[in-house]
This record gives structure tokens, sequence and C-alpha cells, in this order.
């Protein structure tokens, strides 16, 4: 079953121009959003739990989801085999980021946004038709929960995750790099085109400009809930093709530890999870002082090992499969190491973000 295909993107020039074009647009979507956010006064308001110091327009997912999902529309419209799946993926990405910028306007109940993340899973898992994330080994309505739940999981986590300045834009670039390049590296049996993991990468490059240290504008959680949600749809897919399973882990594995990690440890404290807090490896090591470029520089470098890992991973023999995920959990065990107990070198003050 192919979910994605793209015959439009015959060529590495071709594929070039498209993802040039993809971050353009964002960047310059991004400018006019973060005009607009000024304009309404859509703040990030420094609090105890922040780590920034000064009020930042909060919104920017108003650029990058929609040049992400115009990205995969056109396409998918160029091709011809572009299942009617795939426009149950964009429902549901459009559901929560018109969801998501309700609650960065005002928040709303929990109950609430979880209702419409479940609405929104629902959509994607029925875009999966009979293909089994878990290979066979389960029956499928066993499979189909869990998959739900490990869907609903990542949505959040990628919306946790996204505390400090460019982090969640390097993760959303290495995340899609990867899958563009695993999409590309000859197996004729995977089902997205590379473009499907470009063009959400792409989105996030444009937007790195405007969101590296010291950021001017952030994601906010129309930005952060949507794109957790397509790229996990994504890693799904990959998961689904059986020897690809390994890349879908590889990939997101540093914010799945680092998130994962942090809530198991709080769950043992007894304390409130769905508060925000301050206890993430990277905010631990920007509270000992370093910047928020150093430590998404740190998570960037970590990421692109991963990618290599992703990438070679399906080439592995049968029997040494567990070689490419063993190396990547070494590698964000020490990213996670360092993170939680280096200290910088010289004593400054935190990356902050500029008054607009």
């Amino acid at each position: 079953m192919y979910w994605f295909w793209s015959p439009w993107i015959a060529g590495p020039w071709q594929f070039a121009v498209a993802f040039v074009a993809v971050a353009t647009a964002s960047w310059v979507a991004t400018a006019i959003v973060r005009r607009v956010l000024i304009g309404w006064q859509v703040y990030d308001e420094p609090n105890h739990r922040s780590s920034h110091a000064r009020p930042t327009p909060r919104g920017g997912g108003l650029a990058v989801v929609p040049v992400v999902l115009a990205a995969l529309a056109a396409a998918a419209i160029s091709g011809d085999s572009a299942a009617p799946a795939f426009w149950l993926v964009v429902a549901g990405a459009l559901l929560l980021a018109a969801m998501s910028w309700a609650d960065d306007l005002k928040p709303r109940p929990a109950s609430l946004r979880f209702g419409v993340q479940v609405a929104a899973v629902a959509l994607g898992l029925w875009s999966l038709g009979d293909a089994t994330v878990f290979q066979g080994l389960l029956p499928l309505p066993v499979d189909r929960v869990l998959t739900a739940l490990l869907w609903l999981w990542f949505i959040n986590l990628f919306n946790f995750m996204d505390g400090i300045d460019g982090i969640t834009a390097v993760e959303t670039i290495s995340i899609g790099v990867g899958l563009a390049l695993v999409a590309s590296s000859g197996l004729l049996h995977f089902p997205l085109d590379s473009i499907a993991g470009a063009a959400p990468a792409a989105a996030a490059l444009g937007f790195l400009l405007w969101n590296w240290a010291p950021a001017r504008i952030f994601l906010g959680d129309v930005g952060s809930v949507p794109l957790g949600y397509l790229l996990g749809w994504l890693l799904l897919v990959t998961a689904a093709v059986g020897h690809e399973w390994e890349a879908a882990l590889i990939l997101p594995l540093y914010y799945l530890a680092d998130a994962s990690l942090t809530l198991a440890k709080r769950a043992l404290r007894r304390e409130k999870l769905w508060r925000a807090h301050r206890e993430h490896f990277y905010q631990r090591a920007v509270q000992r002082g370093f910047s928020h470029a150093a430590v998404t520089a740190r998570v960037a470098a970590c990421n692109a090992i991963l990618v290599v890992l992703a990438v070679a991973a399906p080439f592995a023999p049968p029997e040494q499969f567990w070689i490419c995920p063993v190396l990547a959990l070494l590698a964000v065990a020490g990213l996670l190491f360092m993170l939680a107990n280096q200290r910088p070198p010289a004593a400054g003050p935190r990356s902050t973000s500029p008054q607009p």
C-alpha cells in the first residue's frame, strides 16, 4: 500500500529546488506571521518555569504548519497515487492546529485538548488501512490500541520538549532529513517519497532562522502539536514497512528518551504530570549556565549521529540488526549524561529572547 508518492521530484536538482522553495516559503511566512502576532500582542510571557526572560511572539506554527501541508499537498496532487489516506492525515493535522491555536490564545481544558488529539489520531489510524506497526505480531485491535497510545505520547512529548530556542526546529530537521534519506536509499518497498520527510525539514529550517537563539518567535502549541502529529505519522508508516522499524526508533530517540525519563522521574515523585516544569535534561543544562544555542547545538550533533545510524540500519544483516539501535542508545545516553552533568567552561548569562 502506498501512502504517498510524488513523481515530480524526479532527480536531485528538482529535489534541491523543492527543498529551497519550501524553506524560503517558511522563512517568509514566519516573518509575516511574526509581525501579525506582534500586532495582536500574542506573546509568550516569561514565568518561573520559562527558559526565556523577555516576552516573545508565540504562534510561529501558523507559518510552519501551512507551509508543510501545502508542500505535501502539492506533491500529492502532482502525482497519481496519493491515497485518500493522506488527506485523512492532513485533516487530523488541521484539526490539531485549530485546537492548539485556540489554546495558545487562551488555555483550554486538558480534557478538550486530549479529546481532539484522540480524534486526530483516529483519523490517522484509519489511514493505515490493513498495515500493522508491530509487524503482525499482535492482533490488529491490540496493534491499533498500542499504536494510538504511542502516537498520542509522541504528540505530547514533542510539545513538552519545545522549551528552548531552536530545539524543536532542529529535531524536526533531523527526523525529516533522516526519513528523506531512508526513502531515497534504494529500498524500493519504502512507501513514502523522500519529499514526505523533506517538507517538514525544509519548513523547520526556514523557521529556525527566526527561532535560533536568541529567538525572535516561538512555535507555540499551534506548531509543536501538529508537527509532532505529522512526524509521528511518518515514523509509524516507516515502522509498518518492516525492515525500517530501526530507523523509526532511532531518529526520534533523543526526544523519546529525554521526555520519557523525565516523566518517569516525576511520576515516581507523585507529581502532577500535566503541569509545566523545568526538569528536562536540556532545561537543566540551561539552568547550569549553558546558552540555548550551546544546548541545541549538542542536540543537533547527537541527532546527526542518529541520522547516520538510521540510514545504515536497514542495510545491516538480519543477524546484526541490533548494532545500529545499540549505538544510537549509547549516543543518546552520552548526550543525556552530558546535559545532566557537564558544566559550561565559563559562567555567562543564559540565552534570552529579545524584546520584539
